[in-house]
């Protein structure tokens, strides 16, 4: 017998699926638009049902809020996010957020008495894509935006600024949104794995060691154009083919202890002037290193400059390399995980303990108190995709497990 209604939980993945759905299966749900509007307002009234006051504050994140007996304790803080990618499935970030409304409308049913107060969170803008900057809610009541953050345009030239007074926001009220250093008591995230390990192992939840930090470069090869028919092969300054090197170079690096959790890739790439009959010029890629231990990153980071020192200085190739984001591992707190881990075996679920390769709003948060996450099972790994799928059944056990983890938070002192 369950504390949650998993059937509940279940018409609200399905009425959410709607919002911003693309063919059968897939959701284009931009942040800061009509859509993720239509989706606050839907999601508002579920937690107003649930017993949360709510709003949405100048960041862009709709909050709700649920009073504890003592509000001057710290609040424990649960959440996610609603706005998708461009060619997204129904469940990244929507499983964490609809969980949370869920698990505190079960707290009511089940007359549970809250010493704190409990807050469920849709943060703004995680996934970046429209203003190339993701994270947004959840750095933003932290103080943690950047410079510049706010003149960010979109593919249409609208500013992100412009985007959040069309909102209904606010960005000269900023503070007014920002929470005191100490207010959050703890930050709980419920996802989908978004990789294959529970799929490959039959397991439908996992317990979150830590997110990777991800290390993001710009490497840039500069050689010489020529016609692709007249310059003899020993006289060529190839970018292209320097490129191509590195990009093999920065697999087998990554790849040289098998098992280890490194991942490493190249998913960008520039050619100029892109003609069949030139020998490339220029080419710009973009490389993404990520580890959960940041001494192995830093090696394997020396490594691959190493590769690019080499590889551009035997195909006369000069280079630069910028660095464009560099964020450290954050391990997820251990007492939570051993509620976590509690919980999972009170269910009889024999839950891992695996890293996160993506970032999310969790990492942010981890920079202002406390975290854990739960991870459930997703259909061949397959995320950022419409096939992306999980089963209502694991996303109610996981749902359970995270009841379970806020009692016993909750009733701690």
């Amino acid at each position: 017998m369950m504390n949650i209604n998993s059937t509940r939980l279940q018409l609200h993945f399905e009425a959410m699926s709607l919002i911003g759905k693309i063919g059968a299966t897939g959701t284009c749900r931009p942040t800061m638009t009509a859509l993720e509007k239509e989706a606050f307002e839907l999601t508002a009234s579920w937690m107003t049902d649930a017993g949360m006051k709510t709003h949405i504050d100048h960041f862009g994140n709709l909050i709700g809020r649920l009073e504890g007996k003592n509000p001057a304790l710290p609040v424990l803080m649960m959440g996610s996010h609603l706005d998708s990618q461009p060619y997204g499935g129904r469940f990244d970030g929507v499983a964490g957020v609809l969980s949370a409304i869920e698990v505190v409308k079960a707290l009511a049913e089940n007359n549970i008495q809250l010493e704190r107060s409990i807050e469920v969170i849709s943060f703004a803008d995680e996934e970046g894509w429209r203003f190339n900057k993701g994270l947004f809610g959840s750095r933003g009541i932290l103080g943690k935006l950047e410079d510049g953050e706010l003149q960010r345009v979109d593919k249409d030239g609208i500013t992100r600024e412009q985007a959040l007074i069309d909102f209904g926001c606010d960005p000269t009220k900023f503070k007014e949104s920002e929470y005191m250093p100490g207010s959050i008591y703890c930050f709980l995230e419920l996802h989908i794995e978004q990789g294959p390990v529970l799929d490959i192992g039959n397991k439908p939840i996992a317990v979150v060691s830590g997110i990777s930090g991800p290390l993001w470069l710009t490497v840039t090869l500069k050689g010489m154009a020529g016609h692709t028919g007249s310059v003899p092969m020993p006289l060529r300054k190839d970018a292209l083919l320097g490129a191509a090197k590195i990009i093999v170079a920065l697999n087998e690096i990554v790849t040289q202890v098998p098992g280890d959790p490194t991942v490493g890739t190249v998913a960008t790439i520039n050619v100029f002037p892109s003609s069949r009959n030139i020998i490339a010029e220029e080419v710009s890629f973009t490389v993404d290193l990520r580890d959960i231990e940041l001494a192995r990153r830093n090696q394997y980071e020396k490594q691959l400059k190493e590769k690019i020192e080499a590889i551009t200085k035997k195909h006369s190739l000069s280079y630069t390399i910028t660095e464009d984001t560099n964020s450290e591992p954050r391990y997820c707190a251990a007492w939570i995980k051993e509620i976590i881990h509690s919980k999972c075996k009170g269910l009889n679920l024999d839950a891992p303990e695996i890293m996160s390769g993506p970032f999310h709003d969790a990492m942010a948060l981890s920079y202002a108190c406390d975290y854990g996450m739960i991870f459930v099972r997703c259909k061949d790994g397959i995320s950022h995709n419409p096939l992306e799928y999980s089963s209502y059944e694991d996303l109610a056990l996981g749902t359970e497990v995270l009841y379970g983890t806020v009692v016993e938070i909750i009733s701690k002192k």
